[in-house]
């Protein structure tokens, strides 16, 4: 059966974009088991998951509802250095658990930290995050992610950024990159664009 994930940030024991992390797995749940009824994340939330400082929520859920809700520590992970890597068959659209395809993506990565993945000549997203880029006046992120994340919502929301398509090879465009995801807050991954290889 198909499983899907939601991670979520905890902040000294509140969850962080909760409304739009639930808009998500509904909306996943109405495209894969439409006659399954609406879910609330705030309910399966208990004051006691998560302490003091920056916890990763988790949860993994199907047709029959929330299956796993492991609440952890959050260590991030460190990023200095990204490898171009191109997949035009890639699809994940939806959150899924199978992280297979991103899996593989990672696998080719040599001696960088991870992958920004190539579509179709066009920057997506890495294995883990979405991305936006600096031209020096405005951050722009990729139009057409693997991935449309609730930051990454938010962030267009609040007019931190803008959507545009950013091929590969129009990187000379841009000085900065960052890397956010429901976990990595805005700014706390910054490179400069000299840190990608191919």
């Amino acid at each position: 059966m198909c499983r899907f994930i939601e991670t979520i940030r905890v902040e000294d024991g509140h969850p962080c974009l909760l409304s739009l992390h639930e808009e998500r797995m509904n909306r996943t749940r109405a495209a894969f088991f439409p006659e399954a009824p609406l879910a609330s994340l705030a309910d399966c939330f208990s004051e006691g998951m998560a302490g003091a400082g920056v916890w990763k929520w988790r949860l993994v859920y199907d047709r029959e509802g929330i299956r796993e809700c492991i609440c952890t520590p959050y260590v991030m992970r460190r990023v200095e250095r990204l490898r171009l890597v191109s997949d035009d068959t890639i699809d994940y659209a939806y959150k899924r658990a199978d992280r297979s395809a991103l899996e593989a993506c990672f696998a080719r990565r040599g001696t960088a930290d991870d992958v920004l993945i190539v579509r179709g000549g066009l920057l997506t997203d890495t294995s883990i995050a979405n991305v936006a880029l600096w031209n020096g006046r405005r951050w722009y992120t990729p139009a057409r992610p693997l991935l449309q994340g609730v930051r990454r919502r938010a962030l267009l929301e609040a007019g931190l950024m803008e959507e545009r398509d950013i091929p590969a090879d129009g990187l000379g465009r841009y000085s900065r990159i960052r890397l956010f995801n429901a976990l990595i807050g805005w700014g706390e991954v910054e490179l400069p664009v000299r840190a990608l290889t191919d």
